[in-house]
């Protein structure tokens, strides 16, 4: 393996990390939102989006710190190639990736509880009388 391979990783890295820090930022402002919009009483519908907000939120913390272990052995990876030491070169590489799969696989759980989220939404609408 030589150092262009985990160098190859890192531009990968910082667009996830900058995604999942979009996702945070959105649901930063959305719960900034809901608690200006509910004032002193919180309906039930807003309670079931408090659970799932504060749900994803801990999966995006851990989105990214998996992402960021993942960018740190990439990075420690390459220094090893560097310095010409090659099997702990692959061996750092293989964690960066296997840390890398681990973010990801989290980023699908918290899209499937996004989905959840609208979904509640839906059927809030659904209960709405029609004119």
């Amino acid at each position: 393996m030589t150092l262009t391979t985990p160098g190859l990783l890192f531009p990968a890295i910082s667009l996830l990390l900058l995604a999942y820090t979009n996702r945070f930022l959105v649901l930063a402002q959305l719960i900034r939102e809901l608690n200006a919009r509910e004032g002193e009483s919180i309906r039930p519908l807003v309670r079931a989006q408090i659970h799932n907000l504060r749900k994803r939120i801990k999966l995006i913390r851990f989105m990214q710190v998996w992402g960021v272990v993942a960018f740190l052995l990439c990075t420690l990876s390459m220094f090893a190639l560097f310095i010409e030491l090659a099997l702990t070169g692959v061996i750092l590489f293989g964690a960066s990736l296997c840390c890398l799969t681990l973010s990801l696989i989290i980023s699908l759980y918290e899209i499937h509880i996004s989905c959840d989220a609208i979904e509640i939404e839906l059927q809030n609408i659904e209960k709405k009388p029609t004119s």
